[in-house]
């Protein structure tokens, strides 16, 4: 019978796992094969401040900016977003990595750095352990259990650059699907004189590298760079899609990158992520007092933010195949009809199901 948990990778996922695992009495081993807590990420860390809050997770001291809005480009027209106050935060993914890590050691979890998991051994921890797979989106856990594929997944490139920020409370998001299709370009002010330039496109559609070449060639960016320096950057992967199951009855659940558990309007993982790595903390608690299903993990996921992430799955399809001119007509009409004042109110990074009821509850009432 098991009587553990084993948590096999060290992402921010996983800690948050580990953590809760630790809290709710469970005896917690986390495995990464990476050496040093806070290893390099690719992955860029703008987060709202309501998806931070609901994971129970100090991340003060990774906070590097603060964000109150968004232009949105299409087409040449611009659709601006203010919010009455600091609606997200700019996080330094490494330190946020450090600092989970730490509050997951402090919780009582062993953290073996260095330590490859994978193959043969994952099935022998699994004897006297419930497995959690928070190992990313090429998952060996996935793989030891046959728990099928991500259908699709996004390559990004992003670079840091030393400039004059003008507005470090804006972000700038580039929708041209002859460029991006997939994701976007963005430029994030990832600190007072720190730019991150990024875009985002389909695996199948082009090469990331590629695409951010000519991407910083666009006018708008140039002009934003100014001649600053490069001082860094890369590229990574990302899953857009949830994997074709999540749970397995032998004992196994899936978190974060390795479930595809990914907001697919902006490649952002740390909030579905999070949320999947308490809620697999808690079924396997479950499991371990009581017996119950691991594979209800899956469908009370699913029954929380399922709903959410198609929403996200939705609109990504949409603006990925509709041409910047369209998207431009659009956004000119949206403005003509209130749009910028409603996202001002309302607009929700997280929850677009939360953003449509709030749209019906509002024009129910006028």
């Amino acid at each position: 019978m098991r009587k553990k948990l084993a948590v096999i990778g060290a992402g921010t996922a996983g800690l948050i796992a580990a953590k809760r695992a630790a809290e709710l009495g469970i005896d917690t081993t986390v495995y990464e094969q990476k050496q040093g807590k806070g290893a390099k990420i690719n992955a860029s860390g703008i987060v709202s401040l309501s998806g931070l809050n609901a994971l129970g997770i100090d991340y003060g001291g990774a906070i590097t900016n603060r964000l109150s809005g968004a232009d949105i480009h299409a087409g040449g027209r611009v659709l601006s977003v203010r919010a009455r106050g600091i609606i997200a935060n700019v996080l330094d993914r490494m330190q946020l990595n450090e600092m989970c890590h730490d509050e997951a050691e402090a919780s009582g979890v062993k953290i073996n750095m260095g330590r490859r998991v994978g193959g043969a051994e994952i099935g022998e921890i699994a004897r006297d352990s419930v497995v959690i797979g928070a190992d990313g989106a090429v998952s060996s856990v996935a793989r030891h259990f046959s728990m099928g594929h991500i259908r699709r997944h996004v390559l990004t490139y992003k670079q840091e650059f030393n400039v004059d920020i003008k507005d470090p409370e804006k972000v700038d998001l580039f929708f041209d699907n002859k460029l991006t299709q997939g994701l976007f370009g963005w430029t994030c002010p990832n600190s007072m004189d720190i730019l991150e330039v990024g875009i985002g496109v389909d695996s199948g559609f082009s090469n990331s590298a590629k695409a951010m070449s000519a991407f910083l060639k666009k006018r708008e960016i140039v002009e934003m760079i100014d001649g600053g320096k490069s001082i860094g950057g890369g590229a990574s992967m990302i899953p857009m899609s949830l994997r074709d199951r999540i749970s397995d009855n032998r004992g196994a659940m899936l978190v974060g990158d390795a479930a595809g558990q990914v907001k697919a309007t902006t490649g952002g993982g740390i909030v579905f992520g999070g949320h999947g790595g308490r809620l697999a903390a808690e079924i396997a608690a479950e499991h371990l007092a009581n017996g119950t299903t691991i594979y209800d993990y899956s469908r009370r996921y699913m029954a929380r933010y399922g709903r959410d992430l198609h929403l996200h799955s939705m609109i990504n399809e949409f603006y990925s195949r509709i041409s910047a001119d369209s998207l431009g007509r659009i956004i000119t009409a949206a403005k003509f009809f209130g749009a910028e004042n409603f996202l001002h109110k309302y607009g929700d990074m997280d929850r677009p199901s939360l953003m449509v009821k709030r749209f019906f509850l509002r024009a129910l009432s006028d």
